[in-house]
């Protein structure tokens, strides 16, 4: 028999209802308080779900395979178990190595973790060798037994060969976006890092999908890791709006002329396209109407691609070009993704700079519209390009511009051979959509654009092939000049190089033709006509040429007050006075 609880006047009451379990916090953690100073200086309000899973399974030590979209926090979730651990230590050494397939994403990386560490001082020193620093200055970086190395698979392998990353005091292991290193061309590299680190250490692989180059790294380390495995909110599904635009070849350039001109998107834009080239046609194009952008690419310094990157996180510029040519593993594959694709081992990149990635690993922040005007290849690329918006709560918007077959290689000036399997691609990215997730047709209505197409003709025609190449050509020399005689200048004054911009002119390769950047209302869709002023003059004077002849009735006088006859007359004769 159950009792009732009675309250002072022996009446029955309810029972109280169980007290609900605290929502974890970092603090709750256990972690060192010099880090909660740190979290609390990035402002970092609360645990997100993949550090909340993670974080106390790392701080036990357990090896960890960890699939959460991008963008969730996974950086500060191996992180701060990693920096708790190497305070706790009592010997110095390397204890921790972090793997990256790209550079930015290593230099993104090392930044993290000194924030989280700037009030520790000493007691943990962080040190990035994916740069392209020679192999005697990473030689004596690595002298001094840094607490945390970071760097790219290669790049480990080589200083590990050469005895000067020393991994014997190993405690920790991370490979962050796991899923893409393989897919780099780092399959040999990784097999020989393996086989170089000593017993014990633990593992952590980080990653956005799990797929054959995951179950791989994962028997390459003959671990049984803890999974954890986030999948996308049914919330953030329906903040993403996904749209496409079916159009030809040379529309591509009309559409988004049109809708940054009449900000039917606003806020900052991620553009991806096919290729180098590419990026700069769109670059000279947009510039014609006065419309400042951005070219990310993998022909740049690094040290230029990475203050890109800050300039566009500090909305120094709002529309970012970028040519992700690292989904492109040499030529377009018909159909993209296959079973049989799959299945054989990755296969090794094409040096141009395989260190190299935009659409993945990288942050890019606040950014509210993402546009394909050329489809990736596949469409596990194209959902990596779409993850760089609506993200941390916020919406956005992806379009996507799409070649059908009938329309493809009817205006070869912009015709490219990776748009000629857009349709199937597209139906595999409808395949794969999840739930709450879809691809809406945008509806835009060409015949609108009518009244532009006569500007657009003009402007495209100015960005000429010759043009390109010079613009490719004179900004890569413009950075490498830089980036050779100022980087040392930069490294010691830092502050100065943000006053760099990378969204200048290219002075210019292209003819620029100021009458297009003005548009007339009469030319926008719904737009006034333009009223009938009368005669204008046609002499130099400005102020002359402002005045206007009045009408009044149906008599015209002149400047000197007269009757102009030749104005005066109608078709039933002379008008009264």
């Amino acid at each position: 028999m159950v009792k009732r609880k009675l309250n002072a006047n022996d009446v029955p009451e309810a029972s109280p209802a169980p007290a609900s379990t605290p929502e974890p916090t970092f603090a709750s953690l256990g972690l060192e308080p010099r880090l909660l100073r740190g979290i609390r200086d990035q402002k970092w309000a609360k645990l997100q779900p993949v550090q909340a899973e993670a974080i106390p399974l790392a701080l036990q030590g357990s090896d960890i395979l960890c699939k959460a979209p991008t963008g969730t926090g996974k950086t500060a979730a191996y992180l701060l178990p990693i920096l708790h651990g190497v305070l706790k230590r009592s010997q110095r050494g390397t204890s921790a190595l972090i793997l990256v397939p790209t550079k930015e994403l290593a230099l993104q990386v090392s930044r993290v973790a000194k924030s989280l560490a700037a009030h520790c001082g000493d007691s943990i020193r962080v040190q990035n060798i994916a740069g392209k620093e020679s192999a005697v200055v990473q030689r004596a970086q690595l002298a001094e037994l840094p607490d945390i190395v970071i760097a790219t698979p290669a790049r480990a392998i080589a200083n590990i060969n050469i005895g000067a990353l020393q991994l014997m005091d190993l405690a920790h292991l991370v490979v962050d976006e796991a899923d893409l290193i393989l897919g780099y061309g780092f399959a040999e590299d990784m097999e020989n890092v393996a086989k170089n680190i000593p017993k014990g250490v633990q593992i952590i692989l980080m990653s956005a999908t799990l797929n054959t180059e995951l179950e791989f790294l994962k028997s390459l380390f003959s671990r049984e890791p803890k999974r954890i495995q986030l999948e996308d909110d049914d919330k953030d599904a329906h903040r993403m709006k996904q749209y496409m635009i079916p159009c030809a070849e040379d529309e591509k350039f009309l559409i988004l002329y049109a809708l940054f001109l009449l900000k039917l998107i606003k806020g900052k834009s991620i553009i991806f396209v096919a290729n180098v080239d590419r990026s700069y046609r769109v670059k000279l194009f947009l510039e014609q109407f006065g419309i400042k952008s951005c070219v990310l690419n993998s022909e740049l310094p690094l040290a230029s691609r990475l203050h890109i990157v800050e300039e566009f996180n500090k909305n120094i510029y709002d529309i970012l070009i970028a040519s992700d040519e690292t989904e492109i593993l040499g030529k377009r594959q018909k159909g993209g993704d296959t079973e049989k694709d799959a299945e054989k081992p990755p296969a090794k990149k094409a040096k141009s700079d395989k260190d190299y990635g935009v659409s993945r690993g990288i942050d890019f922040l606040n950014v509210s519209n993402v546009l394909n005007f050329d489809l990736p290849q596949t469409y596990k690329s194209y959902f990596h390009r779409i993850g760089r918006t609506a993200r941390a709560g916020r919406t956005g918007t992806a379009i996507s511009f799409i070649i059908p077959k009938d329309k493809y290689r009817k205006h070869k000036p912009t015709s490219i051979p990776e748009c000629e399997h857009d349709e199937e691609v597209l139906a595999k990215i409808q395949k794969h959509q999840k739930d709450g997730q879809k691809i809406e047709n945008y509806g835009f209505d060409l015949k609108k654009l009518e009244a532009f197409r006569y500007r657009f003709t003009d402007a495209l025609r100015a960005v000429t092939r010759i043009a390109v190449r010079e613009a490719r050509v004179k900004e890569l020399r413009s950075e490498l000049l830089k980036s050779q005689k100022l980087s040392r200048y930069f490294e010691e004054n830092p502050e100065t190089a943000s006053q760099l911009r990378h969204d200048q002119t290219l002075n210019h390769p292209a003819r620029i033709q100021p009458h297009l950047k003005h548009v007339p209302d009469y030319l926008l869709p719904g737009g006034k006509k333009v009223e009938d002023i009368g005669f204008v003059g046609l002499d130099g004077d400005k102020e002359k040429r402002a005045r206007i002849v009045k009408r009044k009735g149906r008599v015209v006088r002149g400047r000197n007050g007269k009757v102009d006859p030749l104005k005066t007359f109608n078709k039933r004769g002379r008008a009264k006075k």
